[in-house]
């Protein structure tokens, strides 16, 4: 085990080094926490025994930076008599692993770093299980097989354990949260509380309230002080989910808390720090909202210092059998039924479906279909899938013909062309592109161009529910 000591005096330092190697580890000392943090990236330790009280970079900062570069493992702090409670709140409040007062008792010293060792050792394996089922096509909630689930899983993991901003795109319905969700549950702030507020939903004049707090009498009906999200999820992790829709005003006022993260209180004076990672989302194409003045543009760069966009459903129907089984899975769960799997008819027809609410629409279809068949496989029979739904209330007819109204635009056709091709290729592009006689690239554009229109409310609308898997 490779051990890590920090101590600014020589003989103490010395001494830990000795005794620890006598008892067979691998030991590399710093004679303070500036010395530590420039060892551990390339010594990368398994303990850390740590003095509290060192000149320059402490104990307490060496773990709060290690910790933000996500690379802080089980730490053993080391305080003089007289400073127990300091040390007791580091180890409880900043993911210390315990505390030992000085003279060190060498029994207790052992017994520590072991147990250390083994809480490291069943993280890593922890860790390595987790990658080992995101290859297979699960992490967390998130269930996909395909290229571009595998490589959000990719950016995923390198993206969670830092606490860079990270910006979620993508329609409604593909599950934004849940890869939220899913970069909190990865990261070194999985134990602190994860906070989910809809910018969409909440009236301008309360999102202030909401996001941080107010005092007694700030406003009518303020008979009490009220504590915001940003309290709230201290250590964790904010999730703004629709921050395209958040007000102007409260744009500038969020902007300026990201700047240095400090904020007041509704109606107010002191001035709070505010502990959190910031995770937003939109289904809107951030470019378009920052024209159309729904974002602005500097808040739009300080959230997006890291992007991860959703593929739709409709790119990935190959991933339906692997996502409808989970979400059979837990609706069993939920309603105490006893569905066993899903027919391959019923899998033939859930891809040839357009799935213009995504994910979230596919859970309301299965969820559905479990409670009517009960046990057993789930049929085709159980599905209540309407046809294929265009713009302007146009019909997509199943089988090789398509419904077009007269007086459709020329755009609104071509696109009921791609789009159905598109899903007769099951999600192939290149076939869909060489069937239709046109470049991979132009299908991409054009698809692209049409998509984003319906992000902008020109397609057909599509009920939000309360949670998507993706």
């Amino acid at each position: 085990m490779r051990v890590l000591v920090a101590d600014d005096d020589l003989d103490q330092r010395t001494l830990l080094q000795r005794l620890i190697t006598s008892w067979g580890h691998r030991v590399e000392t710093a004679a303070n926490g500036e010395e530590a943090l420039a060892l551990a990236p390339s010594f990368a330790p398994n303990v850390i025994v740590t003095d509290l009280m060192m000149p320059a970079v402490g104990g307490l900062e060496l773990m709060h930076r290690l910790k933000a570069d996500g690379a802080l493992p089980p730490t053993i702090v080391l305080t003089a008599f007289g400073s127990v409670e300091l040390a007791v709140e580091t180890v409880h409040k900043h993911g210390g692993f315990w505390f030992l007062e000085k003279p060190v008792d060498t029994g207790a010293l052992q017994a520590l770093l072991e147990r250390a060792g083994e809480q490291g050792r069943l993280v890593a394996e922890n860790d390595r299980l987790r990658l080992e089922l995101s290859q297979r096509g699960v992490l967390g909630d998130l269930v996909g097989q395909a290229p571009a689930m595998q490589s959000l899983y990719a950016l995923i993991r390198q993206v969670a354990p830092t606490n860079a901003g990270v910006l979620i795109t993508g329609e409604s319905g593909t599950g934004k949260e849940l890869v939220a969700r899913a970069i909190h549950s990865f990261s070194t702030r999985a134990a602190e509380p994860f906070l989910a507020i809809n910018c969409a939903a909440m009236p301008e004049t309360l999102i202030e309230s909401e996001l941080f707090g107010h005092e007694k009498g700030a406003f009518t009906g303020a008979v009490e002080r009220g504590t915001g999200a940003m309290e709230l999820a201290k250590g964790g992790t904010l999730f703004l989910d629709e921050i395209g829709e958040m007000p102007p005003p409260m744009q500038a006022k969020l902007l300026r808390v990201l700047e240095d993260f400090r904020f007041r209180r509704l109606g107010g004076k002191q001035e709070l720090t505010a502990d959190v990672r910031v995770i937003s989302a939109t289904n809107r194409i951030p470019s378009q909202a920052i024209q159309e003045g729904k974002l602005r543009s500097d808040l739009y760069y300080r959230l997006n210092v890291f992007h991860l966009e959703l593929p739709p459903l409709r790119d990935r129907l190959d991933d339906i059998p692997l996502i409808a089984t989970a979400m059979i899975e837990k609706l069993n769960r939920k309603h105490g039924t006893r569905v066993t799997h899903i027919d391959p008819e019923a899998v033939v027809h859930l891809q040839s479906h357009h799935w213009s609410g995504n994910v979230r629409e596919l859970r309301n279809i299965i969820e559905r279909a479990v409670i009517l068949s009960g046990e057993g496989p789930l049929l085709k029979t159980h599905l209540a899938l309407q046809p294929q739904a265009a713009r302007n209330g146009t019909r997509v007819i199943e089988g090789d013909h398509l419904g077009v109204k007269v007086g459709m635009t020329i755009a609104h056709a071509e696109q009921i062309l791609l789009e159905s091709t598109l899903q007769h290729m099951k999600g192939n592009k290149t076939q869909a592109a060489a069937t239709l006689g046109i470049t991979a690239k132009t299908l991409h554009a054009k698809l692209k161009q049409y998509r984003s229109g319906e992000a902008n409310g020109d397609a057909e609308s599509v009920p939000e529910a309360e949670s998507a898997e993706a």
